[in-house]
């Protein structure tokens, strides 16, 4: 599977654009990063952030099936084999990126709102240097003050700076949990990441929870033999507050 440059052939639908950036770009912004995350959903695993910087110039694109062009979106747009090989020539081609984590632990310490933010600000405080403005892939700001923050649903899908962050993150993550599946072969951790698959709710309800499951999800409670072990956080005792019911 070859990277080509970009603009040597017609473009399939939703491959991503500098839409977002342009709009940036003319209201005076210079350093813009794009951002995606990976692992909001799942039930085991951490939530993996990236940020990433382009220096606006056309992004690779792969051959696939008859010399068919493969262009840069949203990771879950692509075959695995695509996403992968993007993740091998992105980090060549992007001007810097960086991830940021949070584990299950911290995930159920304090929320996933809150993990997410801390993640995302690890990615941020990871670069070079500090963008001059933010594109988030969702509905909300999650990350607020002192950031200057654009967000845009389905941006990984009009942003090529994000469609680049999350095919990074979602490659990242997905090799975090395929290395946690020799340990814990039940689980499915290989296929499905973590992710609610029938494979992996069958071995929840066997075995119950790893140490890299989610606690506080309420997957927990549909489990009678290890409701035990669901995590709840006291809303009158702050974020960081757990209790075990």
């Amino acid at each position: 599977m070859e990277a080509v440059p970009s603009g040597h052939r017609v473009a399939p639908r939703r491959a991503a654009g500098y839409e977002i950036e342009d709009e940036l770009r003319a209201a005076g912004a210079v350093l813009i990063a794009g951002v995606d995350e990976v692992g909001r959903g799942a039930w085991a695993g951490p939530v993996v952030v990236c940020a990433a910087v382009t220096d606006l110039s056309p992004p690779p694109e792969l051959l696939g099936r008859g010399e068919r062009p493969v262009r840069l979106t949203d990771s879950k747009l692509l075959a695995r084999a695509h996403r992968e090989r993007f993740a091998e020539v992105l980090p060549g081609w992007l001007s810097c990126h960086a991830i940021g984590e949070a584990g299950p632990g911290e995930i159920d310490e304090v929320g996933m709102t809150e993990a997410l933010r801390r993640a995302t600000l690890r990615a941020l405080a990871a670069l070079p240097r500090r963008p001059d403005v933010v594109i988030l892939d969702g509905g909300h700001d999650f990350l607020g003050r002192p950031w200057r923050v654009r967000y845009e649903v389905k941006a990984d899908q009009r942003s090529v700076t994000v469609a680049a962050a999350s095919v990074l993150a979602k490659v990242r993550r997905d090799g975090l949990m395929a290395a946690l599946a020799p340990a814990h072969p039940a689980y499915g951790f290989d296929v499905s990441a973590g992710y609610p698959s029938p494979v992996h709710q069958r071995a929840l309800a066997e075995h119950g929870p790893t140490p890299h499951h989610r606690l506080s999800w309420s997957y927990l409670d549909d489990l009678p033999q290890w409701r035990h072990l669901r995590k709840r956080r006291d809303p009158l005792a702050g974020s960081g507050q757990l209790s075990l019911l």
